[in-house]
């Protein structure tokens, strides 16, 4: 772990922009200023150009790994190619020992799938005296799953068993974790997840959330559920991606009653939900045409004082179902509730289905008093304006028509 983190403290340091916005604004455009010169010069003055850079220290700050994808996504692969090898020549020549320097570029080299550089990185800096460790070799491993070359990355792994300094590290096996899990072979993966814990090696919440974030994106639903399992009995909680994950798994197994004891877990424990959980129930339940389930989460999660953001999409989802069904006196009394909550409407497709309830059923002066008990926290839209104007026409109430364009309505 300690060597993911020196990479990420190196990778912070290549991306950290100036502070002042007139500063981040110069960075920006040096940065920009370079692209566009990469992608104009012929290749006979790349190495030139990105030395006269380093050489006013114009490119101190630059985002490398922003620049190198975006000179390989302009179809310049050859020039990609000679900008990390400038690089890999300018750490030779400065004789450079920090390996977290090396991991960078090789991890640049992935970035391209360019395993060929990446290796002369590696060969390059043994040559030059570096002696690797475990987390150039992690880099190199990624290089090669990226580069879908699964034989290197065994071959590298098998040096790194025999070796004494550089042996395979908790981030290693991830590194085999996450590519079986990514090319949908969850039965390699498995195997590599075992050959950890039998390595002595326990998994972080961020293994755990990559293993089941994987798990549901393969609709590997029941493995989902072990790896959670597993997580929680050793004793590490789960964080807001993981519950989002989970609660994903179950809604698309639209299972109602397991998303109702998730949630009710969730709640129980203190824990806030976030928006995104709030509307895939909801998306579940009026699938379902289970209203009375969106009550009873209602309720659970005013209990639980969840954010305004929970509670919304929960209050939209229960009025646009009670509106569905033409059931007005639980249209009229939700609609009082969310608002005595101090929360209103935000989207016109709510209040406009609200309205077509209306309609539908013939409550003019029903509509009359929603629309007067909504004035105050919601402005109609124009699109509300032309729904409500074809409506009344429909009906042949002129002298609604007449009121609208007085408070401001289309005709």
């Amino acid at each position: 772990m300690a060597s993911v983190l020196r990479v990420l403290s190196a990778t912070r340091r290549v991306l950290e922009i100036p502070s002042s916005s007139q500063s981040q604004r110069c960075w920006l455009s040096n940065q920009a200023c370079l692209l566009r010169r990469l992608m104009e010069e012929p290749k006979s003055r790349i190495k030139t150009l990105l030395a006269s850079a380093a050489e006013k220290d114009s490119a101190s700050d630059f985002s490398w790994e922003s620049l190198v994808s975006s000179l390989a996504s302009s179809s310049s692969p050859d020039k990609t190619h000679l900008v990390l090898e400038w690089k890999l020549e300018k750490l030779l020549k400065e004789n450079e020992r920090d390996h977290d320097r090396y991991c960078e570029l090789i991890s640049l080299c992935g970035k391209v799938r360019n395993l060929p550089l990446a290796m002369q990185v590696f060969s390059s800096m043994e040559a030059n005296g570096v002696q690797p460790t475990s987390a150039v070799f992690n880099s190199l491993i990624h290089v090669c799953f990226s580069s879908g070359n699964l034989f290197t990355a065994i071959s590298l792994f098998e040096i790194m068993e025999s070796s004494e300094g550089f042996k395979p590290d908790s981030d290693t096996y991830d590194a085999f974790m996450s590519a079986f899990l990514k090319s949908g072979k969850t039965d390699l993966m498995q195997a590599w997840y075992s050959a950890k814990k039998a390595a002595g090696f326990d998994s972080d919440i961020q293994t755990y959330q990559s293993l089941i974030s994987g798990c549901i994106k393969l609709k590997k639903y029941e493995l989902a559920d072990m790896f959670y399992k597993e997580m929680v009995l050793s004793g590490i909680w789960p964080n807001l991606p993981i519950l989002e994950y989970m609660l994903e798994g179950l809604c698309k197994r639209r299972s109602s009653g397991q998303v109702k004891e998730f949630l009710a877990m969730v709640c129980g424990y203190g824990w806030k939900m976030s928006e995104k959980m709030a509307e895939m129930v909801v998306g579940l339940h009026i699938e379902l045409g289970k209203v009375e389930r969106l009550e009873e989460l209602l309720e659970t999660l005013m209990e639980s004082d969840q954010t305004s953001e929970v509670l919304l999409p929960v209050h939209y989802g229960i009025i646009r179902m009670y509106a569905m069904l033409d059931r007005l006196d639980d249209v009229e009394y939700s609609v009082g509730r969310m608002l005595k909550q101090g929360l209103s409407f935000k989207h016109p497709d709510d209040v406009e289905r609200v309205i077509c309830s209306y309609f539908r059923l013939s409550e003019y002066e029903r509509l009359e008093l929603f629309l007067e008990c909504i004035k105050g926290s919601y402005e109609l839209t124009g699109s509300t304006y032309d729904l409500l104007v074809a409506g009344y026409r429909r009906a042949g109430l002129s002298d609604k028509l007449s009121d609208m364009k007085l408070d401001g309505g289309s005709s």
